[in-house]
């Protein structure tokens, strides 16, 4: 496996070590970066809550931790700079501006009746519209639920039966590419399918799609702002306390019913603001992008409420990373704005390098502040990691965390000093994980074996405590198959370095013949190959085996072997690479894979078609119509149903 060497001393173990030893005094020591109105009566309190709380009787407000606090050193410093290609508009809202907006808007919902505890849906496209929105429902102490602009109408009505908001805050559109995505609609029809009916609904009218506004319901944005401005309207900060929800994200669950994961407000804001620093380690007043959108839990912690917390400016880039223009979209933010480091998917980067190999768009720009590029939202394939490595020269650093977590489960902490990296692993767990590996019977494995990665509880500050309203579900989902242990779902193994290997979810180890394999393992040989820019291995039922592996490729732009040529050397190289025991036999190539709109390819959904199994066109996914395409080239070879 390929390491890098140390750049210098890190301070990780000893860290990680006192971390384990004293938790409380650790977190005590990081909630020293944030401003409380009382100080918390238990550091943690293992008898709150299912598992424990942490900051238990402290009372804090988040939004005076991301914006009111720091206008008097840093008023005139950008908080936010939004870039959109694709609405040709760039904005620059200082932290001054940042809480006139904010108090505005809070002012604007309590008007409307929103009070503290109270839920507000946010239905809105990557516009700093929606940070303000978030940051005013934290600020009046409401609990806010952003969905992802443009989220069909059945599965927003599912949200709004859940989380009964009293306002609605949403665009007329979103802007896909080339594409206008009309909100409205989709609006009107969640509301008209929901059981749980919100009383206003406050509408952002872009140019490139007006909405019709449903008369005493509706209300237009600028108007209700203009208003509030006439007339002085202004909000406070309302104290909550810490261990009070600060918002609902829901993330998609086995029975169709969505699980809406909590955050509260004060572990929330220690974690993150240890994690800016220590694991990212960027600097108060430095430019950091996080390439994601506001709808998912990395847009929620990394575009708005980490950056801000510790008085950086953060980009918000409304755009694609290829298409908007071309594929050196991200190097021309990077340069424009002084990105010191990036947060993306590696679907991104997948997407940039096969529409251009050689970076040749790169030489254009000036990245001379670029420090870092962390990945992180899918597994991390070495050849991407390589590749980036080779034309970014700068770390690129692999880790691994969840919508359930809110921050980092396993990384490579450049505040600390970097460790060496290993290709294929996000390397070694932060401070408050206690990461482990385990077999069906909660037994731990040895180094190198794969199964079912946990977290020995309590979780550390930030993640959840529990899912909106069912306490039942959460300790059913994430507690009771390994007790004393919150279940990741995710597969892997920990090697003779204490690194983590993440390889997949565990529903992506297959059995073929009794052997337990990893798709993630597959994946890795099938990306090394030279003409693929992107692939995906699945298992498919098989009579004989159980199930066999299958594997689908997309080549990179300008490749002159034959697609069938590149299938059989794929073929051959997972023989040799990891053995005639995978029963390696079938590689696929498409045009495309199936994907969420954050960037995760759909394996479950394409595994159902392979086996012919009933399925449902996910609510995430970015174009339907690539299941057809999948389907297709299945049945082309003799498969699914």
């Amino acid at each position: 496996m390929d390491a890098r060497n140390d750049t210098g001393t890190s301070r990780y173990h000893e860290v990680y070590a006192r971390a384990q030893r004293d938790p409380k005094g650790f977190w005590a020591d990081a909630a020293r970066e944030i401003d409380w109105f009382e100080p918390a009566k238990k550091v943690f309190d293992p008898d709150a809550g299912i598992y424990g709380r942490w900051f238990t009787g402290a009372s804090c407000n988040t939004c005076w931790n991301a914006v009111d606090r720091h206008v008097a050193t840093r008023g005139d410093q950008a908080a936010l700079i939004y870039d959109s290609p694709v609405a040709n508009s760039k904005r620059v809202v200082t932290y001054h501006r940042l809480l006139t907006e904010v108090q505005i808007l809070g002012a604007i919902l309590k008007n409307f009746g929103v009070g503290k505890g109270d839920r507000v849906i946010i239905y809105m496209p990557a516009v700093p519209e929606a940070v303000f929105a978030m940051l005013a429902c934290a600020r009046i102490g409401a609990v806010h639920s952003v969905v992802f602009g443009g989220f069909a109408a059945r599965e927003l009505a599912t949200r709004i039966d859940d989380a009964k908001p009293k306002v609605i805050l949403t665009a007329s559109c979103g802007l896909e590419g080339a594409r206008v995505v009309p909100y409205k609609p989709l609006l009107d029809e969640a509301i008209r399918l929901s059981t749980a009916k919100p009383q206003t609904c406050l509408i952002l009218q872009r140019p490139q799609c007006e909405a019709e506004l449903t008369p005493g319901r509706d209300h237009d944005w600028k108007t209700a702002w203009n208003y509030a401005m006439e007339y002085a309207w202004t909000s406070d900060c309302v104290p909550v306390l810490a261990t009070d929800p600060l918002y609902i994200l829901y993330t998609s669950g086995t029975t169709g019913i969505p699980k809406g994961v909590v955050r509260d407000n004060g572990g929330h804001m220690v974690a993150l603001k240890w994690s800016m620093k220590n694991l990212y380690n960027i600097d108060p007043g430095e430019v950091w992008w996080s390439g994601s959108d506001v709808g998912w839990v990395v847009g929620h912690s990394y575009i708005v409420y980490a950056p801000l917390f510790h008085g950086c400016t953060s980009i918000l880039y409304e755009g694609k990373p290829v298409g908007t223009p071309d594929a050196g979209a991200f190097w021309r933010v990077c340069a424009e704005h002084g990105v010191v480091s990036l947060f993306t998917a590696p679907t991104a980067f997948r997407a940039i390098r096969k529409e251009d190999p050689q970076a040749k768009l790169l030489s254009g720009y000036d990245l001379s502040k670029f420090r870092a590029l962390f990945l992180a939202g899918e597994r991390a394939d070495p050849d991407t990691v390589q590749w980036a490595e080779q034309v970014l020269k700068v770390p690129v650093i692999d880790h691994w965390w969840q919508t359930e977590t809110g921050w980092c489960i396993a990384g490579n902490p450049l505040g600390l000093g970097m460790l060496p990296v290993k290709h294929g692993s996000a390397t070694v767990p932060m401070p408050g994980y206690d990461v482990r590996v385990v077999d069906e019977a909660c037994k731990e494995l040895a180094a190198g074996k794969i199964g079912s990665i946990v977290v020995k509880l309590p979780l550390p500050p930030a993640c959840f405590p529990t899912l909106w309203q069912q306490d039942e579900r959460f300790k059913e989902s994430y507690l009771a198959e390994f007790p004393g242990y919150y279940k990741t779902a995710d597969a892997g193994f920990k090697d003779e370095d204490g690194y983590v290997h993440v390889m997949g979810r565990t529903d992506d180890i297959i059995n073929t013949a009794g052997h337990r394999l990893s798709t993630g393992a597959m994946e890795e040989v099938l990306a090394a190959h030279p003409a693929v820019a992107e692939c995906a291995v699945i298992g498919i039922v098989d009579p004989l085996k159980g199930e066999v592996p299958c594997g689908f490729i997309v080549l990179k732009a300008g490749v002159n072997m034959p697609p069938s040529q590149v299938e059989q050397e794929i073929v051959a190289l997972v023989r040799e690479k990891i053995g005639p025991v995978a029963s390696f036999k079938l590689a696929l190539t498409v045009a495309r894979l199936p994907k969420t709109r954050s960037g995760k390819i759909l394996r479950g959904t394409m595994k159902k078609i392979a086996d012919g199994e009933t399925w449902q066109m996910p609510a995430t996914i970015d174009d339907p119509a690539i299941l057809d395409e999948i389907g297709t080239a299945l049945k082309g070879r003799g498969v699914g149903g």
